[in-house]
């Protein structure tokens, strides 16, 4: 069984010394009342709900799994879901980003992000329900009619209700142009609302059954009669697993069902399912064939909430092999016994120990500071009262995200390896807990996009169709960063190794844009060693601050010191990794000969 405290120290040190969040957030619309104070509160009690509720159920649940009824085609989640939701919704959890307007609180996203953060590393399956919510009313508020804003998203926000995302089918996956789920005409409402009939199946749909809420509202991507082929050919409808009438009350079962629940490596508790929609009643969503704008409203919210879901299970395993690390009586230190009295020294002498456990504090940390300062430029590409303002954050979300949902949970798998690898063969025996958070964190690469699409998202799309805006403005606000602290003596052995590896990093991305402009399979032999390069200098930019904020701040000598350590860890020992993938991409496509 592994424990858990929830990190609010280093949560707050990240939100406040490094990222400077709260001048920024109660200068925002509507932030006003967002102070530091408020945000502290809300973190303490996400702690709170997540290390004595959350916590407790994460081995017990994926022990138990998930349990399919075939004769009902219904799911029974673990001992202890339904308790934990019911808490979680009348706590207000379900509702603390969304508007006011629909019953949410309207608290900052970047403090979304952080008690998110929370409850995954109390229960990462637990957190999948309410999660996908969170896309949905997104997409809903963003895109939809007044009318379905009060009877669909409303009862999300109030945690009555949960929402999925319905896109992946069994010969579509990332490729959604070959989707085949159809949406015919149907009758019109009494209200005046037009419905359709929805007839398809979906795969890997997290949460699309369950027993923890009254209903679940599908927003699910489908094709009209006259749809053009491909991606430009699909919409997006909300189908209700029970329909609901105009007054808001629920009504017959509508003909969606899980034709069964996948049987997985990891996540047990969170039931995946196969979803078959037979002549579904449903309603579209935004305009006709414009779904994927709906579709990527989720996805974007998703894939950063992914990135999280790395940093949570990192963070978990990180404090769990410590503790190991401590305990655990072997061998002796290489330099003669550093604890006489006992009969062997404790796992943190031996050098090899100290650094895979530096590894996963300096990924950890640097994903957290990583994950919070791409929320917080959501939060004011939502909210700034400036337009230019807006603009400049909704860039840097868009460069940021698939560095942020690929590189983290690339990570993450580094960082549960190096955990499981402290505790030896231990690690691997189910009820010391290592290896559950090993197969939970291979599905994070895995779903809202793969490591290699994240990898053509970046290069392909935010480098070369839209000409790096995104990336200039980060790389620009780095080199701003390394002249402010030139002269910093704290700082010296951090702002040069920086600096240097920023104009690489410009000037590699020029030669590579070229190189794919003469031959567009450079892009795909290069892009996954590209996201890795812009991860490994993105972290160094943020342990950077990091050190900065920790010197100018009141935290203890102690706390200052690890930042400090873990800092030149990183630049000695992990930064280099750059010059590999450097290496990599300069090989070129050539290096990739056709296998046959």
């Amino acid at each position: 069984m592994t424990a858990y405290k929830a990190p609010l120290d280093d949560l707050r040190f990240a939100l406040f010394d490094v990222l400077g969040a709260e001048p920024i957030l109660t200068s925002l619309q509507g932030g006003e009342a967002h102070s530091r104070d408020l945000l502290d509160a809300v973190l303490e009690e996400a702690g709170r709900l997540s290390e004595q509720l959350l916590a407790p159920t994460n081995a017990p649940a994926d022990a138990e799994g998930c349990r399919y009824d075939k004769a009902s085609q219904t799911v029974t989640t673990p001992k202890g879901f339904k308790e934990a939701f019911k808490q979680f919704a009348e706590g207000g959890w379900t509702g603390l980003t969304n508007p006011e307007t629909y019953g949410g609180q309207a608290l900052p996203g970047v403090l979304g992000t952080a008690t998110t953060e929370i409850f995954q590393s109390g229960n990462l399956a637990w957190s999948l329900y309410p999660l996908l919510s969170e896309g949905a009313t997104h997409a809903m508020e963003l895109h939809g009619e007044e009318w379905q804003r009060e009877r669909f998203m409303k009862p999300i926000i109030e945690g009555r209700w949960t929402g999925t995302m319905c896109l992946t089918e069994p010969q579509a996956g990332s490729d959604l142009g070959l989707l085949k789920t159809r949406a015919e005409p149907g009758p019109l409402e009494s209200g005046g609302h037009n419905s359709y009939k929805i007839t398809g199946t979906k795969i890997f749909i997290s949460a699309g059954e369950h027993d923890l809420t009254e209903n679940i509202v599908h927003l699910v991507l489908a094709r009209l009669p006259d749809a053009p082929e491909g991606s430009r050919g699909i919409s997006m409808f909300i189908v209700p697993k029970f329909k609901v009438n105009e007054d808001g009350s629920l009504g017959a079962r509508n003909s969606v069902t899980a034709g069964a629940i996948e049987h997985k490596m990891g996540i047990h508790a969170c039931s995946t399912c196969v979803m078959n929609f037979d002549g579904a009643e449903g309603y579209l969503i935004g305009q006709p064939h414009k779904g994927l704008a709906a579709m990527f409203t989720m996805m974007n919210a998703a894939r950063l909430s992914v990135g999280v879901q790395g940093l949570a299970l990192a963070e978990r395993a990180l404090q769990n092999s410590l503790n190991y690390a401590r305990a655990r009586l072997q061998s002796r230190a290489l330099s003669g016994p550093k604890f006489p009295n006992k009969p062997a020294d404790n796992l943190l002498v031996q050098p090899d120990v100290r650094r895979m456990l530096l590894t996963q504090r300096a990924f950890v940390e640097g994903s957290r500071a990583l994950v919070l300062y791409t929320a917080l430029q959501t939060d004011i590409e939502h909210r700034a009262a400036d337009a230019a303002a807006r603009q400049k954050a909704g860039e840097l979300v868009a460069f940021l995200i698939p560095i942020a949902k690929g590189m983290t949970t690339e990570l993450a798998q580094e960082c549960t390896k190096e955990a499981l690898q402290i505790y030896g063969g231990h690690g691997y025996i189910a009820e010391n807990g290592m290896e559950q958070f090993v197969r939970d964190a291979r599905i994070i690469t895995l779903y809202e996009g793969t490591t290699g699409i994240q990898a053509a998202d970046l290069l392909g799309r935010k480098i070369l169709q839209l000409q790096g805006v995104g990336a200039k403005h980060f790389l620009q606000e780095i080199s701003t960063f390394c002249q402010q602290h030139s002269a910093d003596a704290a700082l010296r052995s951090l702002i040069g190794p920086l600096a240097v590896a920023t104009k690489e990093w410009s000037d590699l991305t020029v030669s590579l844009a070229q190189r794919v402009q003469a031959n567009p399979e450079e892009l795909g032999a290069a892009a996954t060693d590209y996201l890795y390069y812009s991860g490994y200098v993105t972290l160094a930019y943020l342990w950077a601050r990091s050190v900065a904020a920790a010197e100018a701040g009141t935290q203890s000598a102690a706390f200052k010191q690890a930042k400090r350590d873990t800092a030149a860890f990183y630049f000695a020992r992990i930064l280099p990794r750059t010059l590999m993938h450097k290496a990599a991409i300069e090989s070129g496509v050539t290096a990739l000969p056709d296998i046959a």
